[in-house]
């Protein structure tokens, strides 16, 4: 990834896992945009914090954006509702490489309660500096965005 800036929220279940990831990028020289929440006793719905990370992609606040929740399924459905939008639930490093050799991914989604933070800071890791290998995963690529007009 070349501009070092990303979108980062989480929801009330995450919110230790996104301060780890946040310190951690900060480290690295990455410019975070936190859209919160910053309070894990007070519960949030995490379809709003997707809506606030696909809207900063959107407007070009970052290239990439993460979120977590506490397992990552909700964020993951959320996030892929809006166009353009290739959310990845990623625990494994591996799961975090092929999603963006392979299907471009442009927001890593983590699960906070589920995955030890030495796993998400790998994954997070790696999701930043695998570049998309496209050729035939371009076409595959291309067939996602035209998929709702065809329903």
């Amino acid at each position: 990834m070349q501009e070092k800036k990303i979108v980062i929220a989480s929801d009330h279940a995450a919110v230790e896992a996104k301060e780890h990831i946040i310190k951690h990028l900060q480290a690295q020289g990455y410019d975070v945009v936190n859209y919160g929440t910053n309070d894990a006793n007070n519960p949030v719905d995490y379809p709003d914090k997707a809506y606030m990370v696909a809207k900063g992609i959107t407007r070009n606040e970052a290239p990439m954006g993460i979120l977590l929740c506490g397992s990552g399924i909700g964020m993951s459905i959320a996030i892929n509702r809006y166009p353009n939008m290739r959310g990845a639930l990623c625990n494994t490093v591996e799961m975090a490489r092929l999603a963006r050799a392979h299907n471009n991914a442009n927001v890593l989604v983590l699960g906070g309660r589920l995955t030890p933070i030495e796993i998400l800071l790998s994954c997070v890791d790696t999701f930043l500096t695998t570049p998309f290998d496209g050729g035939r995963h371009e076409t595959r690529i291309k067939k996602l965005e035209r998929m709702p007009d065809e329903l």
